[in-house]
Order: C-alpha cells, then sequence, then structure tokens
C-alpha cells in the first residue's frame, strides 16, 4: 500500500484497537453531521464506550480530528490502489479523482481545524500529503505509460485544478460533477 507511514497512535491490543476503531467511526460520523465541533461525549456515547475511554485514547479533540483525518487519507490512498488493480489506467486515475472530489468536498472543516491546530506544514500533514501524492502518481504515471492522458501532467497541478472545485463554498454535488468532467476531458491525450 503506502510506502510513508501515516502518523497513527492505533493500539495493537485487540481490546483498544477495537475501541479505537469504534470511536474513530463515531467521530467521523458526528463530525460529518455536526462539524467538528461535535460533542466528545456523544461520540463516545456513539462508539459504545465511556468518555474515559475516549480521553485515553484521544487526550483531546485535535487527537481525535488527527485519527479521523488519517483514517479517511488512508481511504482515499487505498482506493487508488484498488483501482489501479480493477481498472483501466485512465479510468483508474478518473475514479479516483471522483473520490477525491467526493472526500475533499465532505472533509473542509476537519482539515481547516486541524490546519489551525497543526500548522499546514506540520509533520502530520506532510505526511498525508507524500501519501496522497505517492498513490496519485502511480495512476498517473500508469494513465502516462498508457498514453491516456497528456504527457507533460504533473500530479500537483491536477489535484490544484481538482481542489479547486472543492473550494466553492455553496457547490452543489452536481457542479461539482460538472467541473471534474471538464477538468478530465482536459487531462485527456
Amino acid at each position: 500500500m503506502t510506502s510513508t507511514p501515516l502518523p497513527t497512535t492505533r493500539p495493537t491490543r485487540v481490546d483498544a484497537a477495537r475501541n479505537y476503531d469504534l470511536l474513530v467511526a463515531a467521530g467521523r460520523e458526528a463530525f460529518a453531521e455536526h462539524g467538528t465541533d461535535a460533542s466528545l461525549e456523544e461520540i463516545a456515547r456513539r462508539a459504545g464506550v465511556g468518555i474515559g475511554t475516549l480521553y485515553r485514547r484521544f487526550p483531546n479533540r485535535t487527537a481525535l480530528l488527527e485519527a479521523v483525518y488519517v483514517d479517511e487519507i488512508q481511504s482515499v490512498c487505498n482506493r487508488a490502489y484498488g483501482f489501479a488493480d480493477q481498472l483501466g489506467p485512465y479510468e483508474a486515475l478518473a475514479a479516483w479523482l471522483r473520490s477525491f472530489v467526493d472526500y475533499s468536498v465532505s472533509k473542509k472543516s476537519l482539515a481547516g481545524e486541524l490546519t489551525v491546530a497543526l500548522g499546514k506544514d506540520s509533520e502530520f500533514f506532510t505526511a498525508c500529503k507524500t501519501n496522497v501524492r505517492e498513490a496519485g502518481e502511480l495512476l498517473l504515471n500508469a494513465a502516462k505509460a498508457e498514453g491516456s492522458v497528456r504527457p507533460e501532467l504533473q500530479l500537483m497541478d491536477i489535484l490544484r485544478l481538482v481542489g479547486g472545485i472543492t473550494m466553492g463554498r455553496d457547490m452543489s454535488p452536481e457542479q461539482a460533477d460538472r467541473l471534474l468532467e471538464i477538468v478530465l476531458a482536459g487531462l485527456k491525450a
């Protein structure tokens, strides 16, 4: 999968790992529904654990936000490798960029709060960006080798274009899809 380890504090003991996973899943749901100010007590309740368990695993809100973010980034990277195994090179790149837009639209507030807490140039974000770049480069290089995309394309240029789609505050999913289709058409050889 990814060659650069993502920052994580996932425990190895089975019961602790189960609670960790439950808390991250509950955090993801609560943050999606209520934003990053979601109640930690509510997150513990959703996970079926006590608030003490949450605080032992995540001493503060930022630690839980980091864990949710890392889990999401790992999912983005895993999708790239899955698409590479299942689809042709261009189709894999296009499918990954679609999933990247979906992810980015839904995680704006999470990334924003972490940027404030950690700084955009933190080791945390550097490791996450490195993994996303490695996954994206795999797909882009395969599509270039196939000849289905323009050879001069650079992944960071594509990610900036796609990132621009997700910056619209009131953008509907339909409009985001239309804009991504325009970007994808511009990638073709």
